[in-house]
């Protein structure tokens, strides 16, 4: 009999991931082997004073995702019930709602369950340094399939960590501000802080807090990196 180590170890073979098209399968696969109707991937973007969720991939209809709205997405995603990889995951049942405290609304939960979600699980994906979350829901409580849950968070982790370039382009969508923006385009072509306030008629400090917001919004650890992945996304 296998040990329980070996039931939650993901296929060392990988699917082979190089486009929109590929994650979107291999999402679909996912859930369907587990017994979940739908799945989102959404990345966590830290938006000045709030987190923001950006959907790279989902098969979620378009007007749920619009009714939900991404701030309530951003809730699931980092809400107390997401759980690391290894973590025995909980559900959460729209049914209880009373029981998710401030996660979410009784009237959220009677629209999440009216839309085909009665049944969420929100798992936490080590990948690099992107916050990543993937949600699986179903239609009805107690159709998705625990063991095989755990085991396709370990292979979610698994497949994007080879992907980030891939993972990072889908979730960016242009997260800065004008001004966030044309700071990092004017560092970029060699310009300090100071000169950079005298072009845009602000102060220097003013120029840094800006500078600030795009490095925590790209989740990069200093200025080069924030530039080098603005212009990878084709934001400046």
């Amino acid at each position: 009999m296998s040990s329980p180590a070996a039931l939650l170890q993901p296929d060392v073979s990988g699917p082979h991931l190089t486009s929109r098209g590929d994650l979107t399968s291999f999402f679909m696969q996912l859930a369907a082997g587990i017994g979940a109707d739908s799945y989102m991937l959404v990345a966590i973007v830290h938006d000045q004073d709030r987190n923001d969720a950006r959907i790279v991939s989902s098969n979620w209809i378009f007007d749920a995702i619009e009714l939900i709205g991404k701030r309530l997405i951003a809730n699931l995603a980092l809400g107390p019930l997401t759980v690391a990889p290894g973590v025995r995951p909980k559900p959460l049942v729209a049914a209880h709602a009373p029981d998710a405290g401030a996660l979410l609304t009784g009237e959220e939960a009677r629209l999440l369950d009216v839309l085909g979600h009665a049944e969420i699980y929100s798992l936490r994906l080590n990948v690099g340094r992107q916050r990543l979350f993937v949600l699986f829901s179903a239609a009805e409580a107690e159709k998705i399939d625990l063991t095989a849950l755990m085991k396709a968070q370990l292979k979610c982790c698994y497949a994007l960590s080879s992907i980030p370039q891939l993972i990072a382009a889908a979730s960016m969508q242009d997260p800065l501000s004008d001004r966030e923006r044309e700071c990092l385009f004017w560092v970029s072509e060699g310009k300090t802080t100071d000169e950079v306030a005298v072009i845009l008629g602000v102060s220097s400090n003013t120029v840094n807090s800006y500078i600030t917001h795009a490095i925590q919004k790209f989740a990069a650890s200093n200025r080069a990196m924030a530039i080098a992945t603005a212009i990878r996304s084709g934001i400046i």
